[in-house]
């Protein structure tokens, strides 16, 4: 019974830091907020402002989640002593294979508890203005030729796979596909809490080693592509641009998409001329819905560049920012001659490169969010 000796000795500094965990959330403060909105909830002609009924509903899924998972945290913990006490008090009376079915049992149960606990603490480490927002990114394809345009497409399955784990929705909003091979850039939107604040760390240059599918001498070849990530505003968020800093232009959709792509000018493309920053869509069902949803990426954008530039009004931003964010790559993609994914700002690496194109990101994440810790 070493082991259930050791999770015994460790319970005492698990229940701590699960006591910081539940200081770090606010655990109380949450609980009053949550009381709050119940309240709202109920009140009379609440559903006639609906926007802000389903803002409110969200606020509430949200906090109610938060607090159950840390409440179940707590059961957890309690559960685990208790089956600690039932293996103490039985081991005399007990077979060997018993004992080892509990003692099993036990562990299992704490290392679970671990990791749970350890998505929780993370959490807390997500403190930024627009962290519990929907996300945007934009993959870019850069130097390689057709094998980045190849690259930029298996990152985009990646990230979507990611999504899918962590039970969030993507959409494709804007997709400019190559006519060999790959996709010259794809812009989506992620939906789902903390979305925003769990990409923002994947921003930056990837860069992929392996031989050349496409090249018949099957020489090894190095291909880069790029990761933007904004978070997805609120509605009451206003940002105000001047008209005269835009430039938009309509051309004609591309790729398959039905009878209406390819025979209108319905894609749009808006050019932030203080910046030199460009974004596009083209995906949705008409002009005016393409050019809304353009001006609310460019509105992201530029959100986000203000504040790592430290502007606290978007008209300071002045310069080519286009090609600002292509500096050195964040992680490398080993294909051949061996496996390896490594980050290159954490150290943190990773042999099995298949798991990791299949959306195993979540190390690489964490990582970097806890040199924040």
């Amino acid at each position: 019974m070493v082991e259930l000796d050791q999770i015994k000795y460790e319970l005492p500094a698990a229940k701590a830091n699960l006591t910081e965990v539940g200081e770090s959330l606010d655990l109380a403060g949450l609980e009053n907020r949550l009381e709050e909105l119940d309240i709202k909830t109920q009140i009379d002609g609440f559903w006639e402002n609906r926007e802000t009924a389903q803002k409110l509903l969200k606020e509430k899924k949200s906090l109610e989640n938060k607090i159950n998972s840390y409440k179940n945290l707590e059961q957890d913990l309690e559960d685990i002593e208790v089956l600690i006490e039932m293996a103490e008090e039985s081991e005399a009376d007990s077979t060997a294979e018993e004992n080892a079915g509990l003692a099993e049992e036990i562990k299992e149960a704490y290392e679970g508890y671990k990791v749970k606990a350890e998505e929780i603490r993370l959490k807390t480490l997500l403190t930024g203005e627009f962290d519990h927002n929907n996300a945007i990114f934009t993959i870019h394809a850069g130097t390689g030729g057709v094998d980045a345009m190849d690259w930029a497409e298996m990152l985009l399955r990646m990230y979507t796979r990611w999504s899918e784990k962590k039970g969030y929705k993507t959409r494709v909003i804007d997709l400019q596909d190559d006519t060999e091979a790959g996709i010259k850039s794809a812009t989506v939107i992620v939906e789902g809490e903390n979305a925003y604040g769990y990409l923002k760390n994947e921003r930056g240059v990837h860069r992929l080693v392996r031989i050349s599918p496409f090249n018949a001498q099957g020489k090894r070849q190095t291909s880069f592509a790029l990761l933007e990530v904004m978070p997805e505003l609120d509605e009451d968020i206003k940002v105000d641009l001047d008209p005269e800093d835009l430039r938009i232009d309509t051309y004609r959709s591309s790729g398959a998409g039905g009878q209406h792509v390819n025979k209108t000018d319905s894609a749009i493309r808006i050019t932030h001329l203080p910046t030199n920053i460009v974004v596009t869509c083209q995906n949705e069902r008409s002009q005016h819905q393409n050019k809304e949803m353009a001006m609310k990426i460019l509105k992201a954008k530029l959100t986000e560049l203000a504040e790592q530039e430290h502007k606290d009004n978007l008209r300071e931003l002045k310069g080519d920012f286009s090609q600002n964010t292509w500096g050195s790559q964040i992680r490398s993609y080993v294909f051949q001659p061996y496996t390896m994914v490594k980050d290159h700002r954490t150290g943190a690496e990773v042999g099995n490169v298949q798991a990791v194109m299949d959306g195993e990101i979540d190390y690489f994440i964490n990582e970097k969010l806890k040199l924040k810790d």
